[in-house]
C-alpha cells in the first residue's frame, strides 16, 4: 500500500497536484483564504481518497478511468455528469462520484469527502460470470444506493478498509490489498443499480458437478499463496463464476472463497508449526496468508485447532 498526503492554501499548487492524480481539470475559487488537503491510500486495483477543501471550489475534469463512489463527511458536493445535477449535502450521504468514461464537473462547498476509486476492469472480472471470455464493462446506472441497507453495505466495507487496512503493516501483503480491493467492487455492485448480470442459467446449473470441483480444488491448492479470486477459479475449473459458486455449494456446502480461507488457515496452522517464535509474529503469518483482522484469524484458527494460533507458535 502505498499514500500520498498533500496540504496547501495556494490554489495553483492545488490544482496542478489533483491533476496529477485525476488528470487535467480545472479549478476556479472566489477570492479569499483557501485551504485544500488531500490523502490517496493506494490497495492495489483500489484507491481510497478524502479531500477537504475549506473554501467553495468548482472543478472541471477529464475522465479520470475509474470507477469512484463518495461518501460526504461534511460539507457540500454538486456533481454534474452523464447529463444529470446532483447534490449531496448530508452527513454519511453516498454515491457514484465518477464513471471511469466521462468528463466530471463538479462543485464544493466547504467539503469533507471520502471516496473509494476502483479500477472498472477490476469490477468487470467481479461482475462477470464467463471468465472464458473478455469482461463486459459494467456501467453503473444510478448515481445512488438501491436501498438504505445497501447505502449501509457499502459505509460499513468502506470503513472496515479504511479502519482496519490502511496505515497498518497487513495493508502490504498482496494477498490482502487484493482481497479488499475485491470487496469493495463486490460491495459497490451489491449496493449500486447496474447493468450486470446476476441468475445462474441452466448451463451454470448442469456444469456444477464433481469434475468441476476437483478442478477447483486442485487450482486453490496450487495457487492459494497467489492472489486469487472466484475468476481466477471458475477460469481453471472452466466454467462460470455462478457455475463454480453452485459447485461447492453443491458438494461442499461453502463456497469458493470460505474452501480458500480454509486452505489458506492451513498454510498459517503449517507455517506457525515450523516458525521461530523470537523472529517470527502471529500477525506476520496471518497477514502472508490473506488474514488481515488479528481477532478473526484467531476466531477462525481456534475454531479449526482447538487453540490460539500464539499456542501454536509457542510450543512448535
Amino acid at each position: 500500500m502505498t499514500t500520498t498526503v498533500f496540504e496547501t492554501t495556494d490554489v495553483d499548487a492545488a490544482q496542478d497536484f489533483l491533476s496529477g492524480v485525476y488528470g487535467p481539470l480545472r479549478l476556479s475559487v472566489p477570492a479569499g483564504r483557501h485551504h485544500v488537503r488531500f490523502t490517496r491510500h493506494v490497495l492495489g486495483a483500489a484507491q481510497l481518497h478524502r479531500i477537504t477543501a475549506r473554501t467553495t471550489v468548482d472543478v472541471d475534469g477529464t475522465p479520470f478511468g475509474m470507477l469512484g463512489f463518495g461518501r460526504m463527511a461534511g460539507g457540500s458536493v454538486t456533481c454534474r455528469t452523464g447529463g444529470r445535477e446532483r447534490t449531496y449535502d448530508r452527513a454519511g450521504e453516498i454515491f457514484v462520484a465518477a464513471q471511469p468514461d466521462q468528463p466530471y464537473r463538479a462543485t464544493l462547498g466547504d467539503a469533507d469527502l471520502e471516496l473509494a476509486f476502483l479500477d472498472p476492469e477490476l469490477v468487470a472480472q467481479v461482475a462477470d460470470p464467463a471468465p472464458s471470455r473478455a469482461a463486459r464493462p459494467v456501467r453503473f446506472t444510478g448515481g445512488r444506493p438501491v436501498s438504505t441497507e445497501a447505502a449501509s453495505w457499502w459505509s460499513n466495507t468502506y470503513n472496515y478498509v479504511r479502519d482496519h487496512l490502511v496505515g497498518g503493516p497487513v495493508a502490504s501483503e498482496p494477498l490482502v490489498s487484493g482481497n479488499a480491493a475485491r470487496l469493495l467492487a463486490a460491495t459497490a455492485l451489491s449496493a449500486f443499480p447496474h447493468d450486470g448480470l446476476d441468475e445462474p442459467t441452466a448451463t451454470d446449473h448442469h456444469d456444477a458437478q464433481p469434475a468441476t470441483l476437483r478442478r477447483a480444488v486442485a487450482f486453490i491448492e496450487d495457487n492459494a499463496f497467489r492472489d486469487i479470486g472466484p475468476r481466477d477459479i471458475a477460469t481453471a475449473a472452466r466454467v462460470t463464476i455462478r457455475s463454480l459458486q453452485l459447485t461447492f455449494r453443491r458438494h461442499l456446502d461453502t463456497t469458493p472463497l470460505a474452501y480458500l480461507r480454509r486452505v489458506r488457515l492451513a498454510r498459517a496452522h503449517r507455517e506457525l508449526l515450523t516458525a521461530d517464535p523470537a523472529a517470527t509474529t502471529v500477525g506476520e503469518v496471518a497477514a502472508r496468508w490473506g488474514f488481515d483482522n488479528h481477532s478473526r484469524f484467531t476466531a477462525h484458527y481456534r475454531a479449526a485447532y482447538g487453540l490460539a494460533p500464539s499456542a501454536t507458535l509457542r510450543h512448535r
